[in-house]
């Protein structure tokens, strides 16, 4: 239970919440926990078995604060808000920024920014427990070459409304572009275990070619699942993005935001699993064509693996939390809402310490 972004997160199971005049009193177990006054929430997300009763959904609606119920492992399932929302300024102003040059290669910088310091650091920290000197000599080598393109990075953006989105946003994708294979081409030397059975040469994603594709490519999915449900939460349209170009069908937003995650959550799981054997080849099979995907067992333990995950408490390093990992993706839509907002000046993506 926390309160961060003036957001109530309620995460536990038998929690509820009460009106207390302009008061919100969260109980648990007949206990009085936590008590905050309405006009200091925006919204209040409950997970698992929270109750919260019509008189305290009356006083939320009647102060537009939005009421987010999620299943325990962070599930969207549905969101109330008052008859006076006016979420569609946000939504403005994400289509503004959207259009404007300035604003967009502002924002997929920050993105991108992030994606590349939480490449390096995985790329560094590998190398310091890297067993063999050609193992960390290559990894370190990545993690200089990224070094670099971080520091390139702050001469892209544009200054000037002259220039159309795709001059503005294109060095900075082929930033992006450069930076993802220089980090794949060390990859395979993060590998402790079965590197013979998990051989990766580079990234194939429909279909994928080997089973590393396959599981990086399921894990991503989960991470945009959940970056999908916190920009919904947040009040944002997850089709609207900068850094992906906006097409009918395809989530840009979510895909911008889940960047930063891919190296710290998605890819240091997939490591994780991989070095301590959880998932082995027998997890795997191959269709005709070369195309490789997860058994049902196999299936099963990832996603087990993933909810287990979010599950852990990590500080976050930009408000001096701690939060279950599972709500940092709410935590950085809600940032990024503050940034089109005009409440913070730039949007400042997830490093974890």
């Amino acid at each position: 239970m926390a309160i961060i972004q003036n957001t109530l997160y309620l995460t536990t199971s038998g929690a509820v919440v009460h009106r207390d005049h302009l008061t919100l009193r969260v109980e648990i177990e007949k206990q009085t926990r936590l008590t905050v006054p309405i006009h200091h929430l925006e919204s209040i997300c409950a997970f698992g078995r929270v109750v919260v009763t019509p008189p305290a959904m009356a006083l939320c609606w009647q102060h537009q604060v939005a009421v987010h119920f999620h299943t325990e492992n962070g599930h969207l399932l549905a969101q109330v808000l008052g008859s006076g929302d006016t979420r569609y300024l946000l939504r403005r102003a994400q289509y503004a920024a959207a259009d404007s040059p300035i604003e967009a290669s502002r924002i997929a910088r920050q993105f991108v920014a992030g994606k590349l310091q939480n490449s390096r650091a995985i790329l560094l920290r590998s190398g310091r427990e890297a067993v063999t000197d050609l193992d960390r000599n290559e990894l370190v080598g990545a993690a200089d070459e990224l070094a670099r393109l971080i520091q390139h990075l702050g001469n892209t953006m544009s200054e000037s409304e002259d220039c159309g989105l795709r001059e503005a946003l294109d060095p900075i994708r082929g930033m992006e572009g450069l930076g993802a294979r220089v980090y794949f081409s060390a990859f395979q030397y993060m590998l402790k275990q079965q590197r013979e059975d998990f051989r990766f040469l580079n990234r194939s994603r429909r279909p994928p070619r080997d089973r590393v594709n396959c599981l990086l490519s399921f894990i991503y999915a989960l991470v945009r699942h959940d970056c999908l449900a916190a920009l919904t939460t947040a009040g944002l349209d997850p089709y609207v993005g900068w850094l992906h170009a906006t097409r009918a069908g395809r989530p840009a937003c979510a895909l911008d935001l889940m960047e930063e995650f891919r190296p710290c959550l998605a890819e240091r799981l997939a490591l994780t699993l991989i070095n301590r054997r959880q998932i082995e080849p027998r997890h795997f099979r191959e269709r005709e064509g070369g195309a490789v995907e997860f058994t049902d067992h196999g299936r099963r333990e990832v996603i087990q693996a993933w909810q287990r995950r979010k599950q852990t408490e990590v500080k976050h390093a930009l408000f001096k939390e701690n939060v279950r990992l599972g709500q940092v993706f709410s935590i950085q839509a809600r940032l990024l809402a503050r940034k089109l907002r005009g409440d913070i000046p730039d949007y400042i993506p997830y490093i974890p310490k």
